[in-house]
């Protein structure tokens, strides 16, 4: 697996997106994750957005982040947000998920981020698996959908 940074609105980022949104609503029955995200946000320093590609070079894997800080919606001074993981179904299974993780936060640690947060729902329990897995605990809950009882958020610092 090779992971390339991109903009996220990059054609392979555009494609795997559809795919994600697609599996939000087929998930939640609604139209999708409605938080609004810019390209904008993931350009370094202030994010980043990956995508992985197999050795056929197909894009097979995505995630990204953007930097968030104290503002009223559960965020603190010095987050990452943790945006857009996804691996297409054929791909899961193979460890993908977490290296992607793992790429996401060296970067945001390396951009002087503090701690990583991220929201995702009940009816995505492998995803919840990953990340208490991989040391997020639950947290205070933030952003767009903060109000949804299906919502769950968590946070791991970023020390180095």
């Amino acid at each position: 697996m090779n992971i390339r940074r991109v903009s996220f609105d990059h054609p392979d980022a555009v494609k795997l997106n559809d795919e994600v949104q697609a599996e939000y609503h087929e998930r939640y029955g609604d139209g999708g994750d409605a938080t609004v995200l810019e390209p904008g946000d993931f350009e370094p320093p202030r994010g980043v957005y990956f995508i992985a590609y197999d050795e056929l070079e197909r894009p097979v894997a995505t995630g990204g982040w953007r930097s968030q800080d104290e503002n009223g919606e559960g965020n603190e001074d010095g987050d990452a947000e943790l945006k857009r993981m996804f691996v297409i179904k054929e791909m899961r299974g193979l460890g993908l998920a977490r290296r992607m993780l793992a790429a996401l936060e060296e970067d945001a640690r390396a951009a002087g981020r503090r701690r990583m947060v991220l929201e995702t729902g009940t009816e995505q329990p492998e995803a919840i698996a990953l990340y208490t897995s991989s040391g997020y605990e639950p947290c205070t809950k933030f952003g767009y959908y903060r109000a949804y009882e299906s919502s769950r958020c968590f946070a791991k610092p970023l020390s180095s």
